[in-house]
């Protein structure tokens, strides 16, 4: 073996036995072949060419239609058979990547059952669906004059080797293709923007090109990055509440169906992160999942869950990869644009040059046929014995009679002219001769003039392409911003959590120990233990944390509204420290000392407080020594707020025995302003899109639909709204609510004013009928309503009318009709300024600030006062 080892990295030269054969070794061979074999799957199959956007075997099809068209369906197994003389594969290949573009509805006109993409449901046999090249095929595919042919695979046909394709196809198609070491993914996008965005290159301005997805759906191209590598974007289906407990998917995200999405969906509800009670696929033209929720599970938070843990959302990379000359090129779609559009203007410029040339060569052979027929020249001929000599005499009477033509008159005219025949010359009309001559020199004059203009018959030629054939070809995909959805806020706590106290251990098989809360498996919990140690660990099912546990719960990340209060003592003979913080930020499986870290320190008590509630208790001494007073009350909300590694302010230095609850306590946060973002349709507290005001805890939000339906909720960052959502503001109870609508049942309008009596529950407050229209709702305290009129006729037109809604109607029931407006249609509804009124002043909580002087950062980003309470201070 060791004699006959050769390095694959050699050449490997040919040898000749003593028998005169030749022996090449297989491993000189590899280098060669892989290239050559990458070379041909990544030209010959896999990567589009950016001249024409097509793959090879596309490219062939279309070409095989073309030859088979006769404006009739042929059977698509004759089609691909057909094929088969240019494409060196199988039919099945074939007929795959005809379906393909078959179901994209642009080139080819189908017959028969092509398959569902939404379902994924496959085509049927190629034998029993028809197919024909679709009218905008046949526009913007073919021209034979300006096509570079190539000879077929095995040299019996030719075949082109690029179609003339006058529109950027590859964009609006999309591509992708898996070759050897290489891959390339151009996504779809809009037939009538592809148009524009050509139209706005060729006249010099600037364009943007994002995807659209014939599956529709909604999409984020924040990332998108002109579709180059590295570029990302994120694809939602579209998914509405349609009551309490069902769901409803509309519309799917590119690159799934239905089936796929409804696999992904179950999988999660096995794994436990949703909760899903029975799901519904009525998909046929059109999408329709329904999703049946469990009882009490919130719509909004599944919604959220949906897009996080199934193919409700997608995370798409695009890559745009193109064939140019023979060679791979990595281009963003808006290059791919601009190199399509002008490759068209070019061709469109070949086109017009082979027309003129076309229409020259016609104007000069009718001023010949006129020149031999008017000057009777044909009758020179009739004497002369040779072929020579008529071709001679022919040219001897057209000389004196051509000077004012464009060319030369070559023996191919002389020959043309003694082809007509005698009919023709005897019913000769020289008024039509130059009729057609003039036709022919106008038609001339304008394909000079588009020549000359080429840019703007460019521009002419798409936007006919547009008016003829971009009905129906509006955007499907809504363009979108979405949020980032976190996902341990809506996953479903589909595990238990336990805790041995005094062992220290934490986790999901804790079974026979304390119970603490329901939890998912991708949580993290903070622990406390009694020697004042801290620490934040993921969800498992047995971890070891620290013996001693005084509080557990389930960590939420950057959480400033959750204040721990706690009283320690510092080592065994030291003193006792108080200190309120909360924990925003951490390294997991750290362990931080909440105390100063002196061993023997010991937590007194400890309360964790969700907003920031400041409790008072009551401290008791041990009576040893000189202590006069033992027993004295400590106020939390005294104690201002720190980061969790300051070491707090004393107590006391005496020895305390026990410390007692004496009164809880309310918040003392600020309340929290809360913006809605109407880019993304959520509430939050980054100060992005409109202030809706400042929360306290029990505060809600009042949200009222064009549908008529009114309802308040709690503010939480999860909740999605509604696009069918008009009114969106804090709620204040004594503030009503004030509506005019259009009763469908008795066909007048109506105004009507209402509180909302019952807080926890959804209402309508308009009728159901399904003529029934809300026209206006003001959450003014009085509100003035303008209304104008349409002149009747033979009348002068009726002057606006002014209302007072207070004096007009008194608060009533939401249920209430209300009192009647005007029985006929109004012209307009108006809101004016409300009259003023003197809101009642409210109880103001007030909070202790931080003083400038006292505050600095603490190591981990939080506020952190240095301060003590004195033993006078306290009591």
């Amino acid at each position: 073996m060791s004699e006959n080892y050769e390095d694959p990295n050699l050449e490997e030269q040919p040898e000749e036995t003593n028998s005169g054969e030749t022996i090449t070794r297989v491993t000189g061979m590899f280098k060669d072949w892989f290239l050559d074999y990458a070379s041909y799957v990544i030209l010959e199959r896999a990567v589009p060419a950016i001249e024409d956007g097509f793959k090879p075997v596309q490219r062939r099809i279309m070409h095989s239609m073309k030859d088979l068209d006769d404006g009739r369906y042929n059977k698509v197994a004759n089609i691909v058979g057909h094929t088969m003389q240019y494409h060196p594969h199988g039919d099945a290949s074939i007929a795959d990547a005809m379906v393909q573009m078959g179901q994209k509805d642009l080139l080819i006109d189908t017959q028969g059952n092509w398959g569902n993409t939404l379902t994924g449901d496959r085509a049927a046999a190629s034998r029993y669906i028809e197919a024909r090249l679709s009218k905008f095929a046949l526009e913007v595919l073919f021209s034979p004059k300006i096509t570079d042919w190539q000879a077929s695979y095995d040299g019996r046909r030719k075949e082109p080797i690029n179609l003339p394709v006058k529109f950027p196809l590859l964009l609006a198609q999309g591509a992708e293709g898996i070759a050897v070491g290489l891959s390339t993914k151009v996504l779809p996008h809009n037939f009538i923007e592809l148009i524009d965005g050509s139209i706005r290159h060729l006249q010099g301005k600037k364009f943007t090109l994002l995807p659209d997805f014939p599956s529709a759906g909604e999409a984020d191209f924040s990332d998108y990055k002109d579709g180059k590598r590295g570029g990302r974007i994120r694809v939602r289906a579209k998914i509405n509440q349609l009551d309490k407990n069902t769901l409803v998917i509309t519309e799917i995200p590119y690159s799934t169906t239905t089936t796929s999405l409804i696999d992904s969906i179950l999988k999660a509800n096995d794994k436990g992160k949703i909760k899903v009670k029975k799901i519904e696929d009525n998909t046929s033209s059109e999408v329709e999942i329904l999703v049946h929720l469990p009882p009490g599970l919130s719509p909004d938070k599944t919604i959220g869950a949906l897009f996080a843990f199934t193919n409700c959302e997608v995370s798409i990379s695009p890559l745009g990869c193109v064939i140019e000359d023979n060679k791979p090129l990595f281009v963003g779609v808006s290059q791919m644009l601009r190199i399509s559009t002008e490759r068209t203007k070019d061709l469109l410029r070949q086109e017009l040059e082979i027309q003129l040339q076309e229409l020259e060569n016609q104007w000069h052979y009718a001023s010949l046929e006129r020149i031999f027929i008017e000057n009777r020249i044909y009758r020179d001929i009739e004497e002369q014995e040779t072929w020579e000599g008529v071709l001679q005499a022919i040219d001897d009477g057209l000389k004196p009679h051509i000077a004012h033509l464009k060319r030369p008159v070559i023996e191919e005219d002389l020959v043309r002219l003694t082809e007509i025949r005698i009919k023709r010359i005897s019913k000769f009309d020289i008024d039509k001769a130059q009729q057609k001559i003039e036709a022919l020199e106008g038609d001339i004059a304008q394909v000079q003039y588009d020549l000359a203009n080429l840019n703007d018959f460019a521009i002419a030629y798409f936007k006919r392409l547009k008016k003829e054939y971009g009905a129906g070809k509006e955007r499907q995909t809504e363009i979108k911003l979405f949020d980032d959805i976190e996902a341990s806020k809506v996953i479903i706590r589909n595990t238990k959590l336990y805790v041995n106290r005094k062992e220290g251990f934490v986790g999901t098989s804790l079974k026979k120990d304390e119970y603490v809360t329901d939890c998912s498996d991708i949580d993290d919990i903070i622990v406390f233990t009694r020697e004042g140690n801290m620490m934040v660990t993921k969800v498992d099912s047995k971890t070891f944390v620290g013996k001693d546990i005084i509080h557990i719960a389930v960590y939420k990340k950057k959480d400033k509204r959750t204040i721990y209060n706690m009283i320690y003592k510092d080592g065994p003979g030291g003193a006792t420290y108080v200190k309120r913080f909360n924990v925003t930020s951490i390294t997991r499986d750290k362990i931080y000392p909440m105390s100063k870290g002196k061993k023997g320190s010991q937590v007194l008590y400890f309360s964790a407080n969700p907003n920031g509630e400041a409790e008072l208790v009551t401290v008791y001494l041990r009576s040893i020594g000189n202590v006069k007073k033992l027993k004295f009350d400590l106020d939390f909300s005294d104690v201002l707020i720190k980061g969790r590694n300051a070491n707090g302010n004393i107590v006391t230095k005496h020895s305390v025995r026990i410390i007692d609850l004496k009164e809880k306590g309310i918040s003392t946060l600020r309340p929290r302003k809360i913006w809605f973002d109407d880019s993304v349709n959520r509430i939050n507290v980054d100060d992005r899109g409109e202030l809706l005001g400042e929360f306290k805890g029990e505060d809600r939000l009042l949200i009222i639909t064009q549908d008529g339906f009114a309802k308040t909720i709690i503010p939480e960052l999860t909740t999605r709204f509604d696009e069918k959502i008009i009114v969106l503001e804090k709620w204040i109870p004594e503030k009503p609510i004030s509506a005019v609508y259009w009763d469908g049942n008795r066909e007048r309008y109506y105004l009507k004013r209402f509180l909302i009596d019952n807080p926890e529950k959804e209402e309508q407050f308009v009728s159901d009928h399904p003529n029934t229209q809300l026209e206006l709702v003001s959450t003014d305290y009085r509100p003035v309503l303008e209304i104008g009129f349409y002149k009747e006729r033979n009348k002068d037109q009726r002057p606006n009318e002014t209302i007072n809604i207070e004096e007009f109607i008194a608060i009533k029931g939401i249920n209430a009709l209300g009192n009647q407006l005007y029985s006929e249609k109004l012209k307009q509804l108006n809101l004016l300024e409300p009259l003023p009124f003197e809101i009642p002043e409210e109880e103001v909580l007030v909070i202790k600030k931080l003083e400038e002087s006292n505050t600095k950062i603490d190591d981990d980003g939080t506020e952190d006062i240095d301060g003590d309470f004195s033993q006078g201070s306290l009591f």
